[in-house]
């Protein structure tokens, strides 16, 4: 399909554009229905329809060196790896961990865990140890799933999970489980059995595991309404598929071929703008983060590296005006923005054919029920800030809840509503404005950051005493990733130490969410129950003269 243009003027969208938007939406809206049979496993009706001759991925490298998979070997792996777990005593309800970068076979192991009926706990080679091993304990994961070169790291941090109760570590390229026969009989699952499990940083605690059952994959309307996704597209989603299964499952789904790239080390734009060019990439989901990236490496990207894009979504942080004028200017497409929370995703968005307000996050997608609320769950009036919130259970995607956690998924999912933590605005022609989050979670890079976990990290330093972690607008990453820090006694302050703390939070904790900045403080500010108070910490950055 073909993106109208719907570029606004300095003024932005005329009356008359709005209107004939707004009733291409009504009708997007009246027309549409959810499909959920009782009966459902996610693998199956992503594998399992599509013609074993079609490719169902591409991957590129820096070489040039390109590889393709069809849609019969990612059902003869899928099945191959199901039977092996199955084979290891995997049942349905266990959960299975897989610790895979963006390998030719990674989907197809994902795939086969699904298929087993057990739930799927994705990780990221990007993480620490001590973040895997806690996610491995939490989960009560029974096997980890990782390949022969981080076989020894897995194996240690398995035994450090479990305090000693042992997780069976299976290398994936172990030439034993590709000696099974590629068929393997799908579990009998529900669509309201649990799938998957990600786990999302929080600002008061340990991350917690959000239960998805199968049927999350069919509330990913997305893909249908912004993305416009079908057979004979090529799609390239920019970012790890351990945070979002989603931008990988909700394509492949469609029918679309995925492109993979990597580069030889971090991020490569002109190698991956060269690729999705060789792979005539036709959608793609990015985030702001990238794009500023983008823009800053290859500035003239459209002139270099001609596309056949005709539609691009941007996700995971407010996309700001100037990026889709720049974008447009280089490619000729008007970049849709659409918004969401790890929990239920997406609420809002942006759609062909409907007029673009830059900056605003759009209008809710077809079949979500999403409503700007107050404290008390009485929607504000139009122009009034107010709280984004999804009436729960109101669509597939809704969790089940936090793995482990009764209290928290009956106080985040068990009444009327879905509270996101995001204050946002409504105008008068029905577009969301986002305003900002009303707790501290740091949106850095496209990723989610808890400060919870960063400030754990930064007081296993011996000069660390305590600390408090923010984020602060950064024109590059949306926000970096500050700490204040409280020292222990015998430490002075200084430069040389600030980069050694940031150093050993890179190091332990993450490679992409520790402190860029470091500051120091005599003590740091604390509510009555003796929590750091961040808000106060982000007060004295905004300061004038501070």
């Amino acid at each position: 399909m073909s993106t109208t243009d719907t570029t606004p003027g300095p003024a932005g969208p005329s009356a008359a554009e709005l209107a004939a938007g707004d009733a291409h939406y009504r009708r997007l809206c009246a027309e549409h229905r959810w499909e959920v049979p009782e009966h459902y496993n996610m693998a199956a009706d992503v594998a399992d329809h599509h013609p074993g001759e079609w490719t169902a991925l591409v991957f590129q490298d820096h070489t040039g060196h390109s590889e393709e998979v069809s849609w019969a070997q990612v059902r003869d792996r899928s099945n191959r790896v199901a039977a092996h777990l199955h084979a290891l005593g995997v049942r349905k309800g266990d959960r299975v961990a897989v610790l895979l970068p963006q390998r030719p076979d990674t989907p197809a192991t994902y795939l086969g865990v699904l298929r087993t009926g057990a739930v799927l706990v994705t990780m990221s080679l990007l993480w620490a140890d001590e973040p895997i091993a806690y996610r491995l304990a939490d989960s009560g994961a029974r096997v980890l799933v990782t390949e022969s070169a981080a076989l020894e790291r897995a194996t240690a941090i398995a035994g450090e999970g479990t305090a000693g109760e042992g997780i069976a570590v299976l290398d994936v390229d172990d030439p034993a489980v590709g000696a099974h026969p590629p068929e393997f009989t799908t579990a009998d699952t529900r669509a309201d059995d649990p799938a998957l499990i990600f786990y999302t940083s929080g600002t008061t605690g340990p991350a917690k595991g959000i239960v998805h059952a199968h049927r999350t994959l069919l509330g990913h309307n997305e893909f249908t309404y912004c993305h416009g996704l079908g057979p004979g597209d090529v799609f390239y989603g920019a970012g790890d598929w351990a945070w979002s299964m989603a931008k990988l499952m909700g394509p492949l789904r469609a029918g679309a071929t995925h492109l993979v790239y990597r580069p030889a080390a971090g991020f490569d734009p002109e190698g991956l703008l060269a690729a999705m060019a060789r792979a005539k990439v036709t959608t793609a989901l990015v985030n702001p983060t990238f794009l500023r990236k983008l823009r800053a490496d290859v500035p003239d990207a459209g002139t270099r590296h001609p596309q056949a894009l005709h539609t691009v979504c941007s996700a995971n942080e407010p996309l700001t005006g100037d990026l889709i004028s720049w974008f447009r200017e280089q490619f000729g497409v008007t970049l849709l923005d659409y918004y969401g929370s790890t929990e239920s995703y997406p609420l809002l968005g942006n759609f062909p054919g409907v007029p673009v307000k830059p900056g605003s996050m759009g209008r809710p997608l077809p079949g979500w029920d999403v409503a700007l609320l107050d404290a008390h769950d009485r929607p504000v009036d139009q122009g009034t800030p107010g709280e984004v919130c999804l009436r729960a259970r109101s669509n597939p995607q809704f969790p089940l809840g936090y793995w482990n956690r009764p209290e928290a998924t009956e106080e985040s999912f068990g009444g009327t509503w879905y509270r996101t933590k995001d204050q946002a605005v409504m105008d008068a022609d029905g577009y969301y404005w986002f305003l900002g989050r009303t707790d501290d979670v740091i949106k850095t890079s496209g990723y989610r950051v808890g400060p919870y976990e960063v400030e754990a990290a930064l007081r296993e330093h011996p000069a660390v005493a305590d600390a408090g972690v923010v984020g602060l607008p950064d024109p590059l990453r949306g926000h970096l990733v500050k700490a204040w820090i409280e020292l222990a006694e015998g430490y002075t302050a200084g430069a040389e130490l600030a980069a050694e703390i940031s150093r050993f939070a890179k190091d332990s904790y993450s490679r992409f969410a520790y402190p860029r900045e470091v500051a120091f403080v005599d003590r740091l500010p604390r509510s009555a129950t003796g929590k750091v108070q961040r808000a106060q910490l982000r007060a004295r950055d905004a300061a004038p003269g501070d």
